[in-house]
């Protein structure tokens, strides 16, 4: 799943989602008419900050409006990467931690769409990027996903928990994994994540990237110390899926970790 984004569509004609600084974001849109949007959304999501600050007793009246999703206009604000309306409305109190229909923050929109100044804001200015959304993802878990290294650190730097599990079980750790993201992967394991978490079927990650038969992943989990105690599981999984270079590499990551008696007796069998 990659990031939502906001479009805006005026008289009939799509307008261009982002600004010209911002990284396009692709899925699932922010698809509205014009129509439905009272002023101050429409000037958040439009990124014009001279119409937001002529818009100073909608602010005070309601600067936590929602649309008819439970979007306020700092959520399109950040969706579109509008930094300096973000900066806006949270010096003039905006709340920071209003979820939308699909329980999202601001935050998680800014992080979907990798807008790396939204982000930066929100977060020091007391974002919380603890909070899941109706899948369970974390903010840390959509920066894994999305893949964004840059993000995922900013959002550690401030007390994400990396250990968090969605609804299907899944840590950002497990979450990369799943996506092939290697660089991802490789940067969660340094940051301390649990190599060895499980979901509720018992997968650790590395049994994920066994059963995908992503050489390159497995190589990353294999260098932090991961325990083979269940090897043959894990070669079976390799098998099953047809991944026979992973099943040899984890066979005999699995003998070098056997005693040397043990490796004796079995080579006498």
């Amino acid at each position: 799943m990659n990031c939502e984004f906001f479009k805006l569509f005026s008289k009939g004609q799509r307008q261009p989602p982002c600004s010209s600084t911002s990284v396009p974001c692709v899925a699932t849109a922010y698809e509205i008419q014009e129509e439905e949007l009272g002023r101050l959304h429409r000037a958040a999501a439009s990124g014009d900050l001279t119409q937001v600050q002529q818009q100073r007793w909608l602010l005070r009246l309601g600067i936590n409006r929602r649309d008819k999703e439970r979007r306020t206009p700092l959520h399109l604000a950040c969706a579109n990467g509008h930094s300096e309306v973000v900066t806006y409305l949270v010096e003039n109190k905006y709340k920071l931690n209003p979820c939308d229909s699909s329980k999202r923050s601001p935050l998680m929109k800014a992080v979907q769409c990798k807008q790396e100044q939204c982000v930066a804001i929100l977060l020091a200015s007391g974002a919380d990027p603890s909070l899941a959304d109706a899948n369970g993802n974390t903010a840390l878990h959509l920066a894994a996903r999305a893949p964004n290294i840059s993000l995922a650190g900013q959002l550690l730097e401030h007390n994400a928990h990396i250990e968090a599990k969605n609804k299907m079980g899944y840590t950002p750790l497990s979450l990369a994994v799943s996506e092939h993201h290697e660089e991802m992967v490789e940067f969660l394991l340094k940051m301390g994540a649990d190599v060895h978490a499980q979901d509720p079927a018992e997968r650790t990650p590395l049994m994920l990237a066994a059963s995908a038969g992503d050489m390159s992943v497995i190589e990353v989990l294999l260098r932090y110390e991961i325990r083979l105690y269940s090897g043959r599981a894990l070669s079976l999984c390799c098998l099953m899926a047809n991944w026979l270079r992973a099943a040899a590499v984890l066979v005999l990551k699995s003998l070098s970790e056997l005693p040397p008696m043990h490796l004796s007796q079995s080579s006498c069998r």
